[in-house]
């Protein structure tokens, strides 16, 4: 039978708690005040200027979409260039485009009879998208409707959609204030905000997921079973849900995991079979789709590049074959990745850096998940099969991102957050036993806020800026994810901040996470007098101390210094330099070492206050030497 109604009878849910009908009054209310002002800034808000140009992937799905929306079809032309260029004033800067081949089936006489041929299109007048074209696809009629905002109100749309999912599942067990407090404090105390405001699929992904596992779980909570939400449509729906999330995320396969094994655990396997069918079905026919548009069945394969300056169809150039970067999805190797003598050292700072990371870190950026996870191991109901299984899945899927993405399981790119970890987020909201009161939520608020505020305030900002929401506050005491500088945010900062070498040894490479520390001179490496630097050390082998040599020049001051293996304090005076060797301790990177270098002075100079023939305006602390050893 297709019905997710439990069939063991020791998995109850509880009643719904009868409330006062103006309560439920007071919650609608702010509901709809919420939505009102979301879609009012939605719609009046400059999306090019307040979205400060191109970002990230933006300038592939924001010309894919408008290629369904005024051409209806997924070819960029010279048409698709000068669109862009008139909304943004520039060229599409990081888009990802590919060659396109003609699929031609060929029967034969011999076993299988019916053979698939490829056949390259030459790269005359249109080339293809290399993204998903399932976001494009959703975004495409708000956009012929209301251009560039289109984007935003979508989005808006989607975020209405995931809280009115949530607060359904929550009231069905809880009173309705707290519901509304910890459905708004999941998506707002957390970095899903942001992701509001890039014009990218990312939160398109964390709402189907959303969705799907509220059309698989409102059954189990609501209680007596009944209505149209407890049909076994529900399973399929969240089944098909789940097939566009990893149609267009591969990983994501993991998350329909308990949707198959809990009818399979209730001895349902016919109904098991079906939705397995059905996940099967809806993820091949969407890269089927793919392969009748683009003649390839994989978004990311043949022949992808990026551009970025120069663009196809330009100019009479051939752009194509002389400026295209090719573009690979994963650069780490096997061996690496694999080898025994390095996976448990390694995956043990992943693991740390993925609950606590500075940058990408579990605990602070996504805080509501951490409370619902708190109060699923507190709860009697913590061993329910559909919970035990839910759990399952967000631990194995979790861990599978750290083995085989050990280098880049954050997303890539800088991103505000674990982007990757934003589709597995939802599941993390079905655990929240149910809630009388507020307390949950509140912590929830205040914990979330306490890294992620900045998202509130102005989340343009950050998605810009991505390196500013770890600079200050209560994250910089966080550990930093040493495996990955290449992918930190302050990659993105300008000036460059990221793989400066240290003077003139260049297998010293230098990152700043912040601005109290100045790009290496001839003479040293100045650290400001405004606050503690923290620099990654990159070396190709382990760094056991540094040779260091400290200098105030002409103020007193006390510089504290480490490099993850003890701290020192140096007391220094005008006039005299002061060496020392600094312990060190190094984490293996991909072929390299990374060191965490800090460094802080009590005081600083600016040299064009006590020299007006100075134009150097900078807070001036110490200056250091160093060399690695």
């Amino acid at each position: 039978m297709m019905s997710g109604v439990p069939s063991d009878t020791s998995e109850s849910v509880s009643t719904v708690v009868p409330t006062p009908s103006g309560e439920s009054r007071a919650v609608v209310v702010a509901a709809a005040v919420l939505l009102i002002v979301a879609l009012a800034a939605s719609i009046s808000v400059d999306v090019v200027q307040a979205g400060y140009g191109v970002k990230s992937d933006e300038a592939t799905y924001v010309a894919m979409t408008y290629s369904l929306a005024y051409d209806h079809d997924l070819r960029y032309r010279r048409g698709d260039l000068e669109r862009f260029w008139g909304l943004y004033k520039t060229g599409p800067e990081g888009i990802f485009l590919k060659s396109g081949k003609v699929l031609r089936i060929r029967p034969s006489f011999s076993p299988p009879f019916l053979h698939l041929d490829r056949v390259q299109e030459p790269v005359d007048d249109h080339l293809y998208f290399g993204k998903p074209l399932v976001y494009p696809i959703v975004a495409a009629p708000f956009v012929r409707t209301l251009g560039m905002n289109g984007f935003l109100v979508l989005h808006v749309v989607l975020l209405t959609i995931v809280c009115c999912c949530g607060y359904l599942f929550l009231r069905a067990r809880s009173r309705p204030i707290p519901a509304l407090a910890y459905t708004l404090a999941f998506v707002g105390a957390a970095v899903v905000p942001v992701y509001a405001v890039y014009l990218l699929p990312d939160l398109f992904y964390f709402s189907l997921v959303f969705v799907a596992y509220f059309f698989w779980l409102y059954k189990e909570v609501r209680s007596p079973v009944g209505g149209w939400l407890a049909g076994g449509w529900t399973n399929l729906a969240a089944v098909v849900l789940l097939g566009v999330a990893a149609y267009a995320k591969p990983p994501n396969v993991a998350l329909v995991a308990p949707l198959i094994l809990l009818p399979w655990w209730r001895k349902q396997l016919p109904h098991a079979i079906v939705l397995a069918v059905v996940f099967a079905a809806s993820v091949g026919g969407l890269f089927a789709a793919n392969a009748l548009v683009t003649g390839e069945f994989n978004y990311q394969g043949g022949d992808r590049k990026t551009f970025y300056g120069s663009f196809p169809f330009d100019s009479a150039r051939d752009v194509w074959n002389g400026t295209g970067v090719a573009a690979a999805t994963n650069d780490s190797d096997a061996a690496s990745v694999l080898a025994p003598s390095e996976f448990v050292n390694r995956f043990s700072h992943n693991v740390e850096y993925f609950l606590v990371g500075r940058h990408f870190g579990f605990a602070p950026y996504f805080f509501p998940g951490l409370v619902a996870l708190v109060a699923w191991a507190l709860s009697r109901d913590r061993f329910l099969a559909w919970r035990t299984l839910t759990v399952l899945t967000l631990v194995g899927g979790t861990a599978g991102w750290l083995i085989i993405a050990p280098y880049s399981w954050s997303g890539g790119g800088g991103p505000v957050g674990n982007r990757y970890f934003l589709s597995t987020y939802p599941l993390l909201f079905f655990l929240m036993p149910p809630m009388q009161s507020s307390a949950a939520a509140l912590i929830a608020w205040a914990g979330g806020a306490l890294f992620t505020a900045k998202v509130l305030i102005n989340p343009f900002v950050i998605a810009k800026n991505t390196w500013e929401l770890a600079e200050h506050g209560v994250a910089r005491r966080l550990p930093v994810e040493l495996t990955m500088p290449n992918d930190l945010p302050a990659m993105l900062a300008q000036p460059l901040r990221g793989h400066i070498p240290y003077r003139n040894d260049p297998m010293m490479l230098l990152y700043f996470l912040d601005g109290h520390a100045y790009p290496p001179e001839p003479t040293g490496m100045w650290v400001s007098g405004a606050g503690r630097a923290d620099i990654i050390v990159k070396t190709d082998e382990p760094v056991h101390h540094f040779a260091m040599t400290a200098d105030s020049t002409p103020i007193r001051t006390t510089l504290t210094v480490s490099a993850g293996a003890g701290v020192m304090t140096i007391p220094l005076v005008p006039g005299k330099k002061v060496s020392f060797n600094l312990a060190a301790s190094s984490v293996r990177g991909f072929l390299t070492y990374e060191c965490l270098l800090s460094a802080q002075s009590s005081d600083g100079f600016i040299p064009h206050l006590r020299d007006p023939a100075s134009t150097d305006g900078r807070n001036l602390g110490v200056l250091l030497n160093f060399k690695a050893e």
